[in-house]
């Protein structure tokens, strides 16, 4: 039987395949970079101290990435975006990580709120109204804390230790003068997390004029001095003032002067510190509560390094 000639195979018809498209790993890298770019911004222009870095910045990051393509939920997906960019900084900006570790619980709340509500209004369409009226409003006046003065907060701090000892008003003073002997071992928890940690000091005397200086190193940045004086002195009560400070802690908060008293009590003396501080660090409503808690720890540490029994 004779075949004849195969006829040629048909070709598919043509077909317009859709559009490949992005992934979201590209637009979490995206507004990563968008976010990298809006902190060295922040930083140029001094404000890296002020509510917009810490309120304004994740809320530009959070809508940024709840308006892109996404999956079903946009809550997911800003905690992932902002996730990313808090490892970047990390990697990048090794030293920083006590700055990191105190902004994440901020930046992680503003995502959750912004994807919250954006979750919600694809269901019910008054849920975007309101976040549009009502949240996103409050959202960026929040994040104008610190920007100027009139947009502060009061600054000013003042938080009082004591300690019981067994020595005499005249021995309290006595060891007092001669200071403290750190033990890094026995520094709180809480100031273990990062923050510069004092390996000395050097000084003596209680009288107006002596000078105390503490050094500072570990946690972040390059170590500094704190340098103070002796401004009043008697046998009850002492104020030591500021000079200056070249440690990382001035990057939170400015000292200013510490008083010392010593009273007679019924174990023997009671000595208490009081230490006065301005907030540099915004919005007042977070950061407030977390330095004076801070500044109570190193209070109650310096103290217990001064009288520690031996």
């Amino acid at each position: 039987m004779i075949k004849g000639p195969i006829p040629p195979a048909a070709e598919p018809p043509s077909q317009n395949l859709p559009p490949r498209q992005l992934g979201l790993f590209f637009w979490l890298c995206l507004a990563a970079g968008a976010g990298s770019v809006g902190y060295r911004v922040l930083v140029l222009g001094q404000k890296e101290q002020s509510a917009m870095m810490f309120i304004g910045l994740p809320l530009a990051m959070a809508l940024l990435l709840a308006l892109l393509p996404q999956p079903k939920s946009a809550t997911g997906t800003i905690m992932k975006g902002i996730s990313l960019f808090l490892l970047l900084l990390g990697i990048l900006f090794i030293e920083g990580f006590i700055c990191i570790l105190m902004a994440a619980p901020l930046f992680y709340s503003v995502g959750f709120i912004v994807g919250i509500f954006m979750d919600k209004a694809r269901a019910r369409r008054e849920y975007e109204k309101r976040f549009r009226l009502v949240v996103l409003p409050a959202l960026m006046l929040m994040s104008l804390e610190g920007v100027t003065g009139s947009l502060s907060f009061p600054r000013d701090e003042t938080v009082v230790v004591s300690k019981e000892t067994g020595l005499s008003p005249a021995e309290a003073r006595a060891r007092l003068a001669r200071g403290p002997e750190f033990v890094l071992a026995e520094l709180p928890g809480f100031l273990k997390l990062g923050f510069p940690a004092p390996h000395g000091i050097q000084g003596t005397g209680l009288e107006p004029g002596d000078t105390w200086q503490i050094h500072f190193a570990g946690g972040e940045g390059k170590p500094g001095d704190l340098l103070a004086k002796v401004t009043e002195s008697s046998p009850e009560r002492i104020v030591v003032a500021c000079v200056s400070d070249s440690s990382h802690i001035s990057h939170w908060m400015d000292w200013q002067d510490a008083t010392w008293t010593i009273e007679p009590s019924a174990a023997g003396s009671r000595v208490t510190l009081s230490m006065h501080y301005r907030r540099l660090l915004d919005p007042a409503w977070y950061f407030k509560p977390a330095e004076r808690y801070g500044v109570r720890k190193a209070g109650e540490y310096f103290l217990e390094q001064t009288y520690r029994t031996p």
